[in-house]
């Protein structure tokens, strides 16, 4: 079979190398690659294939020693043949139409293989649909809706009151703020497995050399200074949490049965949630303000809560600030917390677990889009709730043991008797 005038080209080694002049061996004119064995221009190159096609037989009417420029290439086709033979072309290197056939087909099939590709890696690509987005977006501007991070309103609940006796629980919390101070570089810079692990071991068992139960001691009920103040705050919290979920896409849609049994059930757990947007990790306080909303752990003792809930409410926090959750993040957290179906007093568990299962994906699908190779923070979200789980138990109980003291049940406000106060039995 005769050889066509299509070829392959090779490219040199030394192509590559910017310093090397590409000068066509036969005309001196600009090459543009090995062709045919030969470093080569365009032309010259095609020359070479339609002589060869055609079995060219070319006389010089001259001598038959042309030199061969660019100017005068076309001149003397015979001397113009002879150096490309002369500098090493070679027909062997030029294709049948059968070859040529192949390698069209070939490139072809390549560029259909790799778009194909490019399609099935875009396919892949994490992204979020547009209904997901869209509930992103409402729960974000419900969070901003429903919490003033300039705490302007806090100056409105009855005034903190610091003074007063020092009970055996605010002393503990007192070597608990110390300890924090401490060991603040840990905390803000050490793995939260390890070095918070320790920090609370070694408080727990300070804990313990200082005696067992602190509310054993009559002292601790004797002036609960901070307890209006933080009744206040708990109150607001509560009518901003109610205003939040409200706002979470399907939760108005449910019967009023069941929107007052997940509020009375979460509310407390989202307002721990929430509380970590103004939790300081440098000194273990929660700062809303002024020095007068800067709350230390020993302010809440003074509302009648002990350390078997602050201690692990503290851990709690530490370890939620340390995940550096996005806001979009935050309030997703919040809103599956809220409708979780396993409430106490939920009657349509199916819709609401629905609900649920819809706002987890939207946080696993942001979850893959922002932060690659972080599969495991969702894991550690949700481990956050069963710790808040925790935490609502034991403030249960010793909102328990306030509320039947009237003294200081008085204390509380309509709102926080009512959602807690189903609690009392």
């Amino acid at each position: 079979m005769e050889p066509t005038v299509v070829s392959t080209s090779t490219v040199a080694p030394d192509e590559f190398d910017r310093n090397v002049p590409r000068i066509c061996g036969v005309c001196g004119d600009k090459a543009t690659g090995f062709h045919f064995n030969a470093m080569t221009c365009e032309g010259c190159k095609g020359f070479f294939r339609r002589s060869m096609k055609r079995k060219a037989s070319f006389t010089c009417p001259f001598n038959g020693s042309c030199t061969i420029t660019k100017d005068n290439r076309r001149h003397c086709q015979a001397c113009r043949l002879k150096r490309c033979v002369d500098i090493g072309m070679m027909k062997e290197f030029i294709l049948t139409d059968e070859e040529v056939q192949r390698k069209k087909d070939l490139i072809q099939r390549r560029k259909e293989e790799e778009a194909q590709r490019e399609a099935e890696k875009e396919a892949r690509r994490p992204r979020l649909t547009d209904e997901q987005s869209h509930v992103i977006a409402t729960l974000v501007e419900a969070h901003h809706k429903t919490y003033d991070d300039s705490y302007s309103d806090f100056c409105r609940f009855r005034p903190p009151v610091r003074e007063g006796p020092v009970t055996r629980s605010a002393s503990r919390a007192a070597s608990l703020h110390s300890f924090s101070d401490a060991s603040s570089d840990s905390f803000s810079h050490s793995p939260e497995s390890v070095d918070t692990k320790m920090n609370f071991n070694n408080l727990l068992l300070m804990y313990q050399e200082h005696g067992n139960s602190p509310d054993s001691s009559e002292e601790e009920g004797s002036s609960f200074s901070m307890l209006p103040h933080l009744a206040d705050l708990v109150s607001y919290s509560i009518q901003k949490v109610i205003g939040f979920a409200k706002m979470i896409p399907g939760f108005r849609e449910l019967t009023a049965e069941d929107q007052i049994a997940l509020l009375k059930s979460s509310a407390i757990e989202v307002i721990m949630l929430r509380s970590n947007q103004s939790f300081n990790l440098e000194d273990m306080s929660w700062s809303c303000g002024g020095p007068d909303f800067k709350y230390q752990i020993s302010d809440v003792t003074k509302a009648g809560h002990t350390l078997e809930l602050l201690e692990p409410l503290v851990k709690f926090q530490v370890g939620l600030k340390k995940l550096n959750l996005h806001e979009e993040e935050h309030v997703l957290l919040m809103a599956i917390c809220l409708l979780s179906p396993d409430r106490p007093g939920v009657q349509d568990h199916t819709r609401i677990e629905a609900l649920q299962d819809k706002l987890s994906e939207t946080l696993q699908a942001y979850i893959r889009l922002h932060h690659p190779g972080g599969q495991l923070l969702y894991a550690k979200m949700i481990q956050k709730l069963a710790d808040l789980r925790s935490l609502n138990e034991e403030h249960s109980k010793q909102y328990r043991s306030l509320s039947f003291q009237p003294e200081h049940s008085m204390q509380l406000t309509p709102l926080v008797l009512e959602v807690f106060g189903s609690e009392v039995s």
